[in-house]
C-alpha cells in the first residue's frame, strides 16, 4: 500500500505539534517542582538519592516509561518488570543531558522539547515532527 495523498497520521502536523509542544512547555515550565536546564531540559524529582552520577562514557540501567503528551505510551520497562541498558551517550540529546544529572538510585521525569528528542522529522511514525517527549526515569545502575 503506497502513501495516499491527505493521510492523516495520529502523530498530528507539524504545526500543530509545535504549537501545543510550546504551550506545554510554557505551561509545565511555571509548575512546583520543574527544574529547567540551561539547554530548556525540563524535568522534576520524583526520587532523590546519593549514589553515582553516570557520565557520557558510561552505561546505564534503567527502568523508563516513555510517552507523547496525549498520554500515549511508546515503552513501558516498569510494567514489563524488566530494565534496559544502554551508553549514555548513545540516548537522545535529553536524555544524555539527563541521565548526567541524575544519581544511582533516583527517579527523574524529564519533559524533552522537540530539540531536545526527535525534533521535526520524528520517529517512525509513532512520534510526530515537534513532538514534546516525556521520561519517567530510574537509574538503576551504571555499568561501567
Amino acid at each position: 500500500m503506497g502513501k495516499g495523498k491527505g493521510k492523516k497520521h495520529n502523530s498530528g502536523s507539524a504545526g500543530q505539534n509545535r504549537k501545543k509542544s510550546e504551550e506545554f512547555l510554557l505551561q509545565n515550565s511555571q509548575k512546583p517542582g520543574i527544574q529547567i536546564t540551561h539547554s530548556g531540559l525540563q524535568f522534576e524529582i520524583i526520587k532523590e538519592a546519593n549514589g553515582s552520577q553516570p557520565i557520557l562514557s558510561n552505561s546505564v540501567k534503567v527502568h523508563l516509561r516513555a510517552m507523547l503528551l496525549g498520554g500515549k505510551i511508546l515503552d513501558d520497562t516498569y510494567k514489563d518488570a524488566t530494565s534496559i541498558e544502554y551508553k549514555v551517550d548513545e540516548a537522545i540529546d535529553g536524555l544524555k543531558e539527563g541521565l548526567q544529572l541524575m544519581q544511582v538510585g533516583s527517579r527523574y521525569k524529564f519533559y524533552l522539547s522537540p530539540e531536545l528528542g526527535w525534533g521535526k522529522k520524528g520517529s517512525g511514525g509513532r512520534i510526530g515532527p515537534y513532538a514534546v517527549t516525556i521520561f519517567d526515569v530510574a537509574l538503576l545502575e551504571i555499568i561501567d
